[in-house]
């Protein structure tokens, strides 16, 4: 093993024991060091970083970007143990990140995604989805958390469905509503019929009997877009993390037309969607142009019309 490859192997550890999960930056660490050695040095400069951040020619600048942010804090970390390494600027091939504005789904659409479900022709496939849909579009759940979940993590008699090292390796408990804990219930006895030996504690089974996974997940959502209707006239194709979205607007939305301190109740909304701060749920507020014109209303009854 290669000085650089230890240094690599004790870096991921470290960091991992802090909490990181670091799958993708283990992942491109490992071809990093495989690109050092093929250019037979130990030591991290900054232009063979830029030259492996590069690949493959033609690369966008937002790949370049992505690929340096993964070797500048293990170019920092070893410059402190070798001051032959070099760190990376923070400034060098940076590029501003914008989020894409999410498509909020009406409540008709999530209906008719849910009924195009129906229509699978594998029906363990068509329970799953069904349910699939409604849990995002109700919980505001990631769907990487949705398909991680297991049997034991569903509590139909405390309403509780606990997601286990998500984003960031926290885990929190999401609070269900006595229609959802009704559906699971449902779908859980219909899963269960269809396959009652599953090699898997999954909550959530694909039609082979596995976990759900994005590979099945992501084809069959496009395919129930095509069936349903939903979204052919958007300029950029819904996703199935914009159900995640469409809860927190719809949240935020019903929170502000009810009077209620919003800025008050937007840390346990955060903590329920499992961000790391506020700050990335407030960004919502600028993801409908319906929670502006309110949050304008607002203002204008606090303050008069300021002309």
């Amino acid at each position: 093993m290669s000085a650089l490859r230890q240094h690599v192997a004790d870096y991921l550890a470290m960091r991992r024991a802090l909490g990181f999960r670091l799958e993708r930056a283990g992942a491109l660490l490992t071809q990093f060091v495989a690109f050092a050695e093929e250019e037979g040095t130990d030591v991290i400069k900054v232009q063979l970083a830029l030259a492996w951040a590069r690949l493959p020619r033609g690369a966008s600048p937002t790949w370049v970007a992505r690929r340096l942010q993964v070797v500048r804090p293990f170019a920092r970390h070893l410059a402190v143990i070798d001051p032959a390494n070099e760190v990376i600027p923070i400034d060098l091939c940076a590029v501003r990140v914008t989020r894409r504005l999410p498509y909020l789904y009406s409540p008709e659409e999530i209906a008719a995604l849910m009924s195009a479900a129906r229509q699978l022709k594998d029906p363990l496939k068509a329970a799953t989805f069904e349910t699939l849909v409604g849990l995002l579009a109700c919980t505001g759940l990631r769907a990487g958390e949705a398909m991680r979940l297991d049997r034991g993590d569903f509590d139909a008699e405390g309403a509780l469905l606990t997601v286990r090292n998500s984003k960031f390796n926290k885990s929190r408990q999401v609070l269900l509503d006595s229609t959802t804990v009704q559906v699971l219930r449902r779908y859980g006895r219909r899963r269960d019929e269809l396959c009652p030996s599953p090699p898997t504690p999954a909550l959530l089974l694909s039609s082979t009997g596995a976990r759900l996974g994005h590979p099945v997940l992501q084809p069959t959502f496009v395919g129930l877009l095509r069936q349903s209707g939903v979204g052919t006239s958007a300029p950029r194709r819904p996703r199935v993390h914009d159900l995640r979205h469409s809860f927190t607007v719809v949240t935020l939305l019903r929170w502000s037309r009810d009077g209620g301190d919003v800025a008050a109740r937007m840390p346990a909304l955060s903590t329920h969607l499992g961000h790391r701060d506020p700050g990335s749920t407030y960004w919502y507020l600028q993801a409908a142009p319906e929670l502006l014109g309110l949050a304008a209303d607002r203002l204008e009854a606090a303050f008069g019309d300021g002309r």
